[in-house]
């Protein structure tokens, strides 16, 4: 592919997570003195990454920059700039740094966010949602993994406080967790867009 291509595809990556971005309040830098002296290659790299941000809040860094075809150099500059401006806020999870709109999620929402973006630990928060009574085995048939593995993932999701295991598996604040998993489905994977495709009755009930 040409370099003039890669130029292109990057340019429309920008422009499609840019109008989410510019759409809502959340971050448009345009009319500020500051976004008047930039070059509007400067200011689309932002109101993308706002834009991106609003549709998969939680995501790493290097899915990030993956997604909207950045360098790693420029996707920290803008970065900066709007953790800076007090539009996203950063955390850590691990090995990784998360990012998120500032303000608009608790420290439970944002540690949910986190391990619904970890496959086997979405199919076992998924499992739980569908059946609140699935025991480790059954979690582990549906998932096609091991029992020991379903169970590791277990405690890594109680410690993170987002399960308790005092009688069986069960989910915290199950209700929290089943509207991030619909409302940002599309951004987690294939799994969540058909479990939410089904869960109307389950956001009714919670």
């Amino acid at each position: 592919m040409s370099d003039e291509g890669v130029d292109e595809s990057k340019r429309e990556t920008l422009r499609r997570f840019a109008a989410v971005g510019t759409a809502g309040s959340f971050t448009r830098f345009a009319g500020s003195a500051e976004a008047d002296e930039e070059a509007p290659s400067e200011s689309d790299a932002r109101d993308a990454i706002a834009g991106y941000l609003t549709r998969t809040p939680g995501a790493h860094f290097s899915k990030l920059r993956d997604d909207l075809k950045l360098g790693t150099g420029e996707t920290q500059h803008h970065l900066r700039r709007l953790i800076d401006a007090g539009r996203v806020e950063s955390y850590k999870d691990g090995d990784y740094r998360r990012y998120v709109p500032a303000g608009q999620f608790s420290e439970f929402e944002r540690t949910a966010l986190s391990y619904l973006r970890r496959e086997t630990a979405r199919g076992m928060i998924i499992a739980l949602l569908s059946d609140a009574a699935a025991t480790g085995s059954d979690i582990a048939e549906s998932l096609g993994v091991s029992r020991p593995t379903v169970s590791s993932y277990a405690a890594d999701l109680e410690t993170a406080g987002l399960l308790s295991r005092e009688d069986g598996y069960s989910l915290v604040e199950p209700a929290t967790i089943l509207l991030l998993l619909v409302r940002y489905a599309d951004s987690f994977g294939a799994d969540a867009v058909a479990f939410a495709a089904d869960a109307d009755e389950l956001i009714e009930f919670a």
